[in-house]
């Protein structure tokens, strides 16, 4: 399937003024190795918009082909090795809330309840971390985002790439925080109780907080 075929149905609805634009990022690309593997790249936006609640936005894929798989943060549940953002997500969910550290690395679970798992940019060369910032991934995400911020959503923005977007969100349904990567965590990311913070925006208009434990 192409990009836009990967869309759930209520996100081709929401984006349709930009498949367009869709289809030229992809064949800007086509016929070049990239992460994730073509069916993939628009896994975070396969899921029903009608139902996401929270947006976790990063900024590009893992470069490394055994970790990427379209869901931001996320690897496959057969890796038994984590990346070290996710390792240091799970670090802060244990402080923020109590939960045991997951053995595995699949973030579906969070999918599945409406969390949208999107970076700013939905591919890279392999090994070449932001290599695609530069094809127009940017302006197709920032659609996406504001339109999940125009349901009143709650977003989680790590890291300044994804802070770009700031300015759709008001203050109450906003948390932003350092990229949780090795190299930035320590700057502020570590103690920004983003998950507990995210499910107290969501009580305040009467919506049932996600549950963030992973087995």
């Amino acid at each position: 399937m192409n990009f836009r075929q990967q869309l759930h149905p209520s996100w081709q609805q929401v984006l349709a003024a930009h498949l367009d634009y869709l289809d030229e990022i992809e064949s800007r690309i086509s016929g070049q190795s990239y992460l994730p593997s073509k069916e993939l790249v628009m896994r975070a936006l396969s899921y029903d918009f009608a139902k996401a609640r929270v947006l976790i936005l990063g900024q590009d894929p893992y470069p490394n082909p055994t970790f990427a798989n379209g869901l931001a943060f996320s690897i496959s549940p057969s890796i038994e090795i984590l990346p070290g953002s996710l390792r240091n997500i799970y670090k802060e969910l244990r402080s923020d809330l109590g939960c045991s550290i997951p053995k595995r690395g699949d973030l579906s679970p969070w999918a599945q309840q409406g969390v949208v798992l999107l970076n700013r940019t939905l591919t890279c060369r392999s090994n070449e971390s932001n290599s695609h910032s530069d094809i127009g991934w940017s302006l197709f995400t920032e659609a996406c985002v504001k339109a999940f911020a125009d349901t009143g959503g709650v977003a989680i923005l790590w890291g300044t790439k994804a802070q770009e977007v700031a300015k759709y969100f008001s203050e109450d349904r906003l948390i932003v925080s350092p990229h949780p990567s090795p190299l930035s965590a320590y700057r502020g990311f570590f103690g920004s109780k983003p998950f507990s913070r995210a499910n107290a925006a969501l009580a305040v208009s009467g919506q049932k907080g996600i549950d963030w434990e992973i087995d």
